[in-house]
C-alpha cells in the first residue's frame, strides 16, 4: 500500500481573535475564527475547510464513478451546507448536507438509475466522509435532470 503525505504549516501570532496563516503546496490562506463565533472572520476557518474537504472529495469521487460507469454529463455542480451546533458551551460539527445537481448529457436518460446509486455510493466511498463517519452525519440531497 502506498502512503501519501500532505504537509501544512500554520502560524498563529496572537490570541483567540487574532489572524493566522496556513500554507500547503497549493494553498496559502489567512485563517481566523468566523464572525458567527465572535471572531474577526478574516480569511477562512476550520469549519469552512472541513466543509470544503468533504465537498471536494465527494464531488471528485462522484465524477470519477460516473466516468467509470460510462455516464456522460452536461454539468455537475454542488452546494454543500455545514451545520455547527453551539449548545451547552460546546461547539460541535453536527452535519454536512451535499446537494449535487447533475444534468445528464443527451442520450443518458437510461442511466438515471445508475446515477441515483452512484450519488449515494460516492458519499460512502469518499475518504473524507469515511474519516468523519461516527462523528459528523453526511447526507446527500441530489437533483438529477
Amino acid at each position: 500500500m502506498a502512503e501519501h503525505y500532505f504537509h501544512l504549516k500554520a502560524n498563529w501570532p496572537g490570541l483567540r481573535n487574532d489572524v493566522g496563516t496556513i500554507e500547503t503546496m497549493n494553498l496559502k490562506k489567512e485563517v481566523s475564527i468566523p464572525t458567527e463565533m465572535d471572531g474577526p472572520g478574516i480569511g477562512t476557518n476550520p469549519d469552512e475547510m472541513l466543509l470544503g474537504a468533504a465537498a471536494t472529495c465527494y464531488i471528485i469521487t462522484l465524477a470519477a464513478m460516473m466516468e467509470r460507469s460510462g455516464v456522460e454529463k452536461e454539468s455537475l455542480k454542488m452546494e454543500s451546507i455545514g451545520v455547527v451546533d453551539f449548545s451547552n458551551g460546546v461547539v460541535t460539527y453536527k452535519k454536512i448536507i451535499h446537494k449535487p445537481e447533475i444534468i445528464l448529457a443527451e442520450g443518458m436518460a437510461d442511466k438515471r438509475n445508475i446515477v441515483e446509486r452512484l450519488v449515494e455510493k460516492a458519499e460512502t466511498s469518499c475518504m473524507i466522509s469515511r474519516a468523519l463517519q461516527g462523528n459528523v452525519v453526511v447526507t446527500v440531497e441530489p437533483s438529477i435532470k
